[in-house]
């Protein structure tokens, strides 16, 4: 009588052990949908980069879309330092809103999850409900701003754009001269515009004597 051979399984090892690959794996995941975006981004490639087999990936995540789900998760300590910048003092605002932007794009962790965000949101239809999300939760809406809830939405809402605006020139997309504008610039240039939004007259026109003809 032929003995039936029992399907192998995949053994990821002690729990601890588990957490550990888990991990390198969605880092690496971050990096390849940080490059590639959702099309370009394959799960033997993050597998390849995180140094595992492709079939442990499907174990831990189920599919590429699962592992997106994942790699795009924004990292807790930005979330709180996204909600702390907003205790800032309000006519000091706009600055420490850049300052923060600036601060979170140069962050090993922070940095590619933003940027793998960004790259997947218009392909990805999970991904952009996230991305809604979190601009939502975060970046619209925060007590404190404007005369009555629309006027906070809006003013909220413009500083999202700004902020968005100004991380896909710099980071995803890289024009020039943006993308290697120092720091420094970069908030002198912003800030003033984010405490508009913030506290300033959005009503106001142009005056009449800087109207060209």
């Amino acid at each position: 009588m032929m003995k039936l051979v029992p399907k192998r399984s995949i053994t990821p090892g002690p729990r601890d052990e588990r957490g550990v690959l888990a991990g390198r794996i969605v880092a690496a995941a971050r990096d390849e949908f940080a490059a590639h975006g959702w099309a370009g981004t394959t799960i033997r490639a993050v597998a390849r980069a995180a140094d595992v087999d492709p079939a442990l990936v499907y174990h831990y995540f189920g599919s590429k879309e699962g592992l997106l789900d994942a790699a795009t998760n924004p990292p807790q300590k930005w979330l709180e330092s996204v909600a702390t910048v907003w205790t800032t003092p309000v006519d000091q605002l706009g600055a420490a809103l850049i300052t923060l932007l600036l601060a979170s794009w140069a962050d090993d962790e922070i940095g590619p999850t933003l940027r793998a965000i960004l790259q997947t949101a218009a392909h990805e239809r999970a991904t952009r409900e996230k991305l809604r999300r979190v601009v939502e939760g975060t970046l619209m809406g925060v007590s404190g701003l404007g005369s009555d809830e629309r006027d906070r939405l809006v003013r909220s809402g413009l500083i999202s754009s700004q902020m968005m605006g100004f991380a896909l020139m710099r980071y995803v997309w890289k024009i020039e001269p943006i993308a290697s504008m120092a720091e420094e610039e970069a908030i002198a240039a912003i800030a003033p515009n984010l405490q508009r939004y913030v506290n300033g007259d959005l009503t106001a026109t142009e005056p009449s004597s800087c109207r060209a003809g």
